[in-house]
């Protein structure tokens, strides 16, 4: 059992990726006014994923204005990255490549080894988290499948919301 996942309240694993501009992307130097969203999708072969992160593409400019910083990773290699970037619509969500397996498993994420040719021989099932500005993981939402995700469009209103409630991020226990 995987008893180093990103629990709520608790510190984010560390997460250094590459970016498709060349840049080297680090979790721990992002600065957001309020949270990093960090999305992972299971790669070029997935269809779900490819709507997914058009829809995430076109609220980019939203979540930003609301002090949401936003990055897409994978375990693609770099050039089914680039392919998922060109042929899906996508340019406004950074995307990252090569995320190794160890990572994928210190954030909770499901691994799932390929089925068809199709697929990467081994890639991390989705997962959505919003992680503090401290690097403290806020929201934590990890699937075992392509289906079930977040409902992309009320994170846009509620980022409102828990400016001006406070509400505190929960799920944080533990052990009973």
């Amino acid at each position: 059992m995987n008893t180093h996942r990103a629990i709520p309240q608790s510190q984010a694993p560390e997460l250094n990726i590459k970016l498709l501009n060349g840049d080297n992307w680090s979790l721990k130097d992002q600065d957001p006014n309020f949270f990093t969203m960090v999305v992972f999708y299971r790669g070029l072969h997935c269809p779900l994923c490819k709507k997914y992160l058009e829809k995430l593409n076109n609220l980019v400019d939203d979540l930003n204005t609301k002090g949401v910083d936003v990055i897409a990773v994978s375990m693609d290699p770099e050039v089914r990255a680039r392919k998922s970037k060109m042929d899906w619509a996508i340019d406004k969500v950074k995307l990252g490549y090569e995320m190794d397996a160890e990572t994928a498993a210190k954030w909770g994420l499901y691994l799932s080894e390929a089925i068809s040719a199709s697929e990467t021989p081994l890639f991390s099932e989705p997962g959505l988290f919003l992680v503090k500005p401290n690097n403290e993981v806020y929201y934590a939402n990890v699937s075992s499948n392509p289906w079930g995700r977040p409902f992309l469009q009320s994170f846009v209103p509620l980022m409102d919301f828990l400016k001006n409630s406070g509400y505190p991020a929960r799920g944080e226990v533990t052990s009973i």
